[in-house]
């Protein structure tokens, strides 16, 4: 959850900016720590050799992959379908 909730949170602070794609790489790397940084850094070698500008979207699937794994993903679908709209699920509200 923490990694999604980041995410969400550098979004609104880019629309608040009027930020650019490459503006939102630059920013949101800026602001990785510790393991994050070290991740980035060699994830940005694999991904745009040569110093090829790596664009917003490619960066936020790669962390996500890293940091909010399929099997959360997978449970946070399981959980979302067995919500209830009063005493319906979201499925049979659908």
């Amino acid at each position: 959850d923490g990694a999604y909730k980041w995410l969400e949170e550098l979004e609104i602070i880019f629309e608040a900016m009027e930020c650019s794609e490459k503006g939102k790489t630059t920013i949101g790397t800026y602001v990785l720590r510790e393991e994050a940084n070290v991740w980035w850094k060699n994830a940005k070698m694999r991904l745009g050799p040569g110093g090829v500008a790596i664009p917003w979207e490619m960066f936020k699937r790669e962390f996500l992959v890293k940091y909010f794994p399929i099997d959360v993903t997978n449970k946070k679908v399981v959980e979302f379908m067995e919500l209830k709209q009063g005493s319906m699920t979201v499925a049979d509200y659908a």
